[in-house]
């Protein structure tokens, strides 16, 4: 069907009365529907296990403290026995060690005991001899006489000694006592003399004790051995400590 298409144009203002005007002016059909639009953009993709909204972060956890070390666990058993290893290489020989010091003399106590018991008034000479087997040179000898000694005057002295092979001991000094009173007393006492001697080579030794005058003296009445029971006694000791 032909026809033809009027253009009407309407400001603002009259379109009220325009509308009304074309609906009484002249009747026409309403016209073709337009065309759709093109499609809008696709939106964004939701998220997966949400429901499109961001929620907040929780707070952190309180961080508890480390507990306490647990006690020390039994001990296990002993593993087995490992086998035996393998003889090592034998080590060369050594070298020479140097000369060692000279050590002290070992051996058993050697010693000896001389008893007799009688009286003897006499005021001069050898009063009893002991003899003894001395093993090594390089000892000393301990020498101890003891008995009762008396002497009878009114002013005098008696020296009483030991000697060794009718010598008396230098090494280091001779061993001795004397006597001395200024009255008639007649005293009689138990007494003691003794000490070490030196420079004795081994062997058989004479011991003996003797007596006689004091320096400056002369022979006085000695009493060396009066009714009781007189010793000699005689040892092997190591040498003094210098």
């Amino acid at each position: 069907m032909g026809g033809t298409l009027y253009v009407l144009t309407v400001s603002q203002g009259n379109r009220r009365d325009t509308q009304q005007n074309m609906k009484g002016c002249c009747g026409g059909v309403p016209g073709v529907p337009g065309s759709h639009g093109s499609a809008g953009p696709l939106g964004s993709p939701a998220r997966d296990d949400r429901d499109g909204r961001d929620g907040t972060i929780g707070e952190k956890g309180d961080r508890h403290e480390t507990g306490a070390q647990g006690g020390k666990g039994a001990s296990g058993k002993i593993g087995p026995k490992g086998p035996k290893g393998a003889m090592g290489i034998q080590g060369g020989k050594g070298d020479l060690g140097g000369k060692g010091e000279k050590g002290e003399a070992t051996q058993q106590l050697n010693w000896k005991q001389c008893l007799w018991k009688r009286d003897d008034s006499k005021d001069s000479g050898l009063i009893q001899e002991c003899r003894f087997k001395k093993k090594h040179g390089h000892t000393a000898l301990h020498v101890a006489y003891g008995r009762t000694l008396r002497i009878n005057c009114a002013v005098c002295c008696s020296r009483c000694f030991i000697n060794f092979y009718d010598q008396e001991c230098t090494g280091p000094m001779t061993i001795d006592a004397v006597y001395y009173t200024h009255a008639n007393n007649d005293i009689h006492r138990h007494r003691q003399i003794e000490g070490y001697c030196e420079n004795i080579p081994a062997g058989d030794v004479r011991v003996g004790f003797y007596v006689g005058k004091c320096s400056s003296y002369g022979v006085t009445d000695a009493y060396s051995v009066w009714n009781s029971v007189s010793q000699i006694m005689i040892a092997e000791m190591p040498p003094a400590q210098q």
